[in-house]
């Protein structure tokens, strides 16, 4: 074929009843130039058109069916929500809804409203407030409670975790003036006793996410910290990072916190408490209305569906062993090693691959040194990139030469899918 052979765009585009068709013709013929030009054969253009077509119109965001062994995988979406989050986003969503009206007096309510009590409940919190997430969280805390004036922060807890989101820059942005004690990896309560001035507006307590301090390493503990803090008359704010409802061991609880003596707490609403995108806030009624005032507040608040989402999470915290069968992150927290491994049999013995021990992952930076154990169906390592192009595109971990499909991370609702999809990218 010669470049005088193609078709016009409008020759090629013709009989596609679809607003996309020209720009998909002219999409098709200009890679068939281009191939042409490099000596090949383009092929079937109407069928190029038909496949341009369907791939502009497949939605960008879609279900990942998640084999790499990370329970909360920030690129894949952290938490899955579970069956009663999902029907309070479908209720909330299929109609208008009550976020911000007092249905009993037929006032103006706030969307606040719909959660604080739940929360207050669970952690024992005088007052709870909820936001977009938990960076909103903290800078609101922050732009409120320190603007203009100094917060103290060990130099061991200036974090940075994913996509670049560091502390130091959360300061900066809110208002607040950065002061660093101690040293990276030792920080005692006297180093905060003596950075604390005139202009000291809280001490900020930050959960090392992705990595704890091993070996000749020291921190003053939550209660030392809070002492520090009643002397010179200070709010001490506790950065929990993943956050967690109920004892996951090595994770502090926002119950924990606020006993241990935090003023305020803040954490994810989608790592370890396994709802939504949301940034929680709990803590004193006073320090909890300041932040409520504040015009960031409704620059950052949450829309409807993830209150929706969140208060359908949080229900199930009110009977703990239910929230632990039925919140999928905590399900497979706990889930028994030979139900995992009794997954991974099964998908081994459709696929012909092989059963390899393995080790999962929290992620999102929560329990950084917690080693799951787990079970994986091992693949051609070649099976990678064509898995993540099918639908629904399934994600593995490539580890030597081989591709691992982790089923600590798979249901077994999903089996059938995966082979579906292993399949038809062998063909």
């Amino acid at each position: 074929m010669e470049l005088r052979d193609l078709p016009s765009v409008d020759e090629l585009a013709r009989g596609h009843d679809d607003p996309l068709a020209i720009d998909a013709a002219r999409t098709v013929l200009s890679r068939a130039r281009d191939e042409i030009r490099a000596g090949r054969v383009p092929g079937d253009l109407a069928a190029r058109l038909r496949d341009e077509l369907a791939a502009a119109r497949r939605p960008s965001l879609r279900r990942v069916l998640n084999a790499t062994g990370v329970l909360v995988h920030t690129n894949l979406g952290r938490a899955p929500l579970p069956e009663a989050a999902l029907a309070r986003v479908l209720d909330a969503a299929s109609g208008y809804s009550s976020l911000e009206l007092d249905l009993a007096s037929g006032t103006r309510g706030s969307r606040q409203d719909h959660v604080a009590a739940l929360l207050r409940r669970l952690t024992g919190a005088e007052a709870a407030l909820v936001v977009n997430n938990n960076a909103a969280a903290l800078l609101l805390a922050l732009a409120a409670l320190a603007d203009g004036r100094e917060v103290v922060v060990s130099r061991g807890e200036l974090i940075e975790i994913g996509d670049g989101f560091r502390i130091p820059d959360v300061l900066e942005r809110s208002g607040a003036r950065l002061v660093e004690v101690g040293t990276t990896n030792r920080t005692r309560a006297s180093d905060y006793e003596a950075a604390v001035g005139p202009d000291t507006a809280l001490l900020l307590r930050v959960h090392q996410s992705n990595f704890r301090l091993v070996g000749f390493a020291e921190r003053p503990t939550l209660p030392e910290l809070a002492a520090v803090a009643r002397r010179h008359g200070l709010p001490l704010l506790d950065d929990l990072g993943s956050g967690a409802l109920v004892d996951l061991g090595d994770e502090p609880t926002a119950s924990d916190a606020l006993a241990g003596g935090a003023d305020l707490v803040c954490f994810s609403g989608d790592k370890l408490l396994g709802g939504p995108q949301a940034g929680l806030v709990l803590g004193r009624t006073e320090l909890i209305e300041r932040l409520r005032r504040h015009p960031l507040h409704r620059a950052l608040r949450i829309d409807k569906l993830g209150l929706a989402a969140l208060e359908g999470t949080l229900l199930l915290y009110l009977e703990p062993e239910r929230a632990l069968q039925e919140v999928p992150v905590l399900r497979m927290l706990h889930e028994d090693i030979t139900a995992v491994r009794t997954r991974a049999e099964r998908l081994a013995g459709q696929l012909d691959g092989e059963v390899e021990e393995t080790v999962a992952r929290v992620g999102g930076g929560a329990l950084p040194l917690a080693q799951l154990p787990s079970f994986a169906c091992a693949l051609e390592e070649s099976l990678a990139t064509p898995l993540r192009l099918q639908e629904p595109p399934v994600v593995g971990i490539v580890r030597d030469g081989r591709l691992l499909l982790d089923c600590r991370t798979l249901g077994d609702d999903e089996l059938e899918a995966v082979a579906t999809a292993v399949h038809t990218a062998r063909a």
